[in-house]
């Protein structure tokens, strides 16, 4: 699940910095320039990871959608955002059912009505309530059946090309739910299925009941990962390569506490996401003194060696090879454009070392609390 393409190394100026990817030429490393008056310019490396064990390939930065797209962001600054992604080689945008209860994927369907639908991979989920009605929620076969046809509604699409379940469910079979998704495939409803925050003895569950009734597999997982989060790193990442399965990462940079733009004992900046109603409550829980001096390390770090925090945090989550794409919530292309400058950072093993003292694995049962 790792990169498609061999990748030479070169180094930076100075032998303790990071180094840089120099892509060997092949067909799926594309360079693009925004176009003039649109953006700032500039030269990014777009890569391209599979699907998990799908022939589907992603660009390694997809665009989600939590907290921007139909919510913090409106229809003009959505349309603009996707555009801006699309022309710097961005294919995959991520969305989901609850995100504003539905605002979410009808923003991503009206920004999206402009492009070629065969060159997007929209992604998008169900599991969570809509309404105060008992079955409009969870991932029982009636809820999965009505909550795609709402979704593509939204999304003014005639298909998704990846449907997941947000969360685990336990109060419905796993065998009905696999079935449920295994049949929107076969209708054409969408393309493949996959997992969000499911912990690995339940996807290594799923898969082999699929295995065994011959149904279509899940071939995707969408965990919190971030240096703080890294839990994954110890069950579900090897359980879902060892199973073809790759993860769509979110919230890589910790609702944006990894930039260093939030100091220990100082208000938040304005204008952020820790001062948003949308958004201040998910930003709290990685806003204790801890965290913040830990990010405040981060940025040390990164000046050490030649970077700055977000592009080292980023890279961090890109350099690992289960990771099939890394979803961003940028609001604005400016934003973007800075996250997309991390694929051209690779972390030195003296890099890597210097991360594990600051930020270790946690027990990967609190992921799953």
């Amino acid at each position: 699940m790792g990169l498609l393409t061999p990748w030479s190394i070169a180094q930076t100026a100075s032998p303790d910095q990071c180094l840089l990817r120099v892509p060997i030429g092949s067909p799926v490393v594309v360079r693009r320039k925004v176009a003039a008056g649109k953006a700032p310019c500039y030269n990014a490396s777009v890569q391209y990871r599979l699907l998990g064990a799908s022939g589907v390939k992603v660009s390694a930065i997809g665009l989600g959608s939590w907290l921007t797209i139909g919510t913090i962001v409106d229809d003009q600054g959505s349309q603009s955002l996707v555009a801006h992604a699309f022309e710097n080689g961005i294919n995959l945008f991520d969305t989901a059912d609850v995100y504003n209860n539905g605002e979410g994927e009808r923003a991503l369907g009206v920004a999206i009505k402009d492009l070629p639908r065969h060159r997007l991979v929209i992604a998008t989920k169900c599991f969570f309530p809509m309404s105060e009605d008992v079955n409009d929620r969870g991932l029982s076969r009636k809820h999965i059946h009505e909550s795609i046809k709402k979704s593509l509604k939204r999304l003014a699409t005639d298909y998704v090309d990846l449907y997941q379940c947000h969360r685990f469910d336990p109060d419905v079979p796993v065998r009905e739910t696999a079935l449920a998704m295994h049949d929107l495939i076969q209708q054409g409803y969408i393309l493949y299925w996959g997992v969000s925050m499911w912990p690995a003895e339940r996807i290594a569950e799923v898969v082999a009941l699929c295995q065994a009734e011959g149904w279509h597999l899940p071939i995707t997982n969408q965990p919190l990962y971030n240096l703080y989060r890294r839990e994954i790193e110890v069950a579900v990442v090897p359980t879902s390569q060892r199973l073809g399965m790759g993860q769509l990462v979110y919230s890589p940079l910790a609702q944006g506490v990894l930039t260093g733009k939030y100091k220990p004992g100082e208000a938040p900046p304005r204008n952020t996401r820790a001062t948003e109603e949308s958004g201040k409550k998910f930003v709290a829980n990685f806003m204790s003194d801890d965290y913040l001096e830990r990010a405040q390390k981060l940025v040390a770090l990164a000046e050490q060696h030649g970077t700055d925090a977000t592009r080292m945090a980023l890279a961090f989550v890109l350099k690992n090879q289960g990771v099939s794409s890394v979803l961003v919530g940028a609001r604005h292309a400016q934003q973007l454009d800075h996250n997309l400058l991390a694929l051209d950072v690779e972390l030195s093993d003296d890099c890597m070392a210097e991360l594990d003292a600051i930020f270790p694995v946690a027990d990967p049962a609190r992921l799953f609390s």
